[in-house]
């Protein structure tokens, strides 16, 4: 006999919200790697605060001394009758050639995430994917020498091209017809550097996307280009935006090429790229860690602990634009 009883209105509805897997390992072998991956997890932040500890301890001094003005003034002076150090034309000058940096890395990043994951064969894909990664692991000398050996005299040709044809543009004006040493070949520089990491996570967001909303937006007659920039990368854009800012990471830290192709002065330049003159943190530390006295040593100290912390940010930045993006990894 059929119950045709209909069913109660105290049903309770069916939940969309993800259910959690509660089962632990049980395994020995699945508890050993899990112990395992925890403590590594909490030894790399175990890791950063310990960095981060040790640089304010080493940096304080500095910091108690020099007050706010180590961060924003633009002078260094490690003579003992007027000591003063303050990183701001050097901590500008990292952010100005960062962004140049990510002006010419983004583009050319996104080009090579599109073309391995929707236009190239599976061989050609495989070959530029392993190319794209032994860039990344170029060491930081080699691409400095290459820089100042092979390219700083090409871009300096582009530079003085630029001014000739612009220069009535502030931002390409040159006083000095010294083109060599300026942020705009220093940029170059850290694009080539961080270029792998932006395509590799652009590639990664790319393989992502479901293929019925590209297939879709073809067949109702729009061409490459248009579903490229209405529906990949509105579709992709937290995760594309995650790893640029990871790339920004990485170009705010980078130390020998960028000493090797830029003029080092202490003076901020506020947007004229092609001038011989700018800064970084990390390349200035570079250049003066090896003559330093105990107080210019502890002022180091406190620009790295400043780069330090800005990279933190970036970095904590970028994950959480991917969360939020990506929710469903949570």
């Amino acid at each position: 006999m059929v119950d045709a009883t209909p069913p109660s209105s105290t049903a309770e509805p069916i939940s969309g919200a993800r259910r959690k897997l509660v089962t632990k390992p049980f395994s020995r072998a699945d508890k050993v790697f899990y112990r395992v991956s925890a403590v590594a997890a909490y030894l790399s932040v175990v890791l950063v605060a310990l960095i981060l500890v040790f640089l304010l301890g080493q940096a304080w001094p500095a910091l108690e001394t020099q007050g706010i003005g180590f961060v924003f003034g633009n002078q260094w002076n490690a003579t003992p009758e007027s000591m003063v150090f303050q990183i701001g034309p050097m901590l500008w000058g990292s952010l100005l050639i960062s962004a140049i940096g990510l002006i010419f890395a983004v583009p050319m990043a996104l080009a090579i995430a599109y073309f391995i994951e929707f236009m190239a064969n599976r061989k050609v894909a495989k070959v530029a994917t392993v190319m794209i990664d032994l860039l990344a692991a170029l060491p930081s000398v080699v691409i400095g020498l290459w820089g100042i050996v092979v390219f700083s005299p090409v871009a300096a040709h582009w530079a003085e091209l630029l001014h000739e044809g612009l220069g009535w543009i502030p931002i390409f004006g040159n006083e000095t017809n010294n083109y060599f040493g300026s942020p705009f070949i220093a940029g170059w520089i850290v694009a080539v550097m961080i270029v792998p990491i932006i395509a590799s996570v652009s590639r990664e967001i790319f393989s992502q996307i479901d293929r019925d909303l590209i297939n879709g937006s073809l067949a109702l007659g729009a061409g490459k280009a248009s579903t490229f920039l209405r529906v990949i990368l509105p579709t992709s854009s937290g995760g594309v935006i995650g790893g640029i800012l990871l790339g920004l990471g990485r170009a705010l830290g980078e130390t020998v090429a960028i000493f090797f192709v830029l003029n080092l002065v202490f003076d901020i330049n506020w947007g004229q790229i092609l001038e011989p003159k700018g800064g970084s943190v990390a390349s200035m530390i570079l250049a003066k860690f090896g003559e330093a006295t105990r107080e210019e040593l502890q002022a180091l100290m406190a620009a790295g602990l400043v780069l330090f912390i800005v990279t933190l940010l970036v970095n904590w930045l970028a994950a959480w634009i991917v969360a939020k993006a990506q929710p469903w990894r949570k």
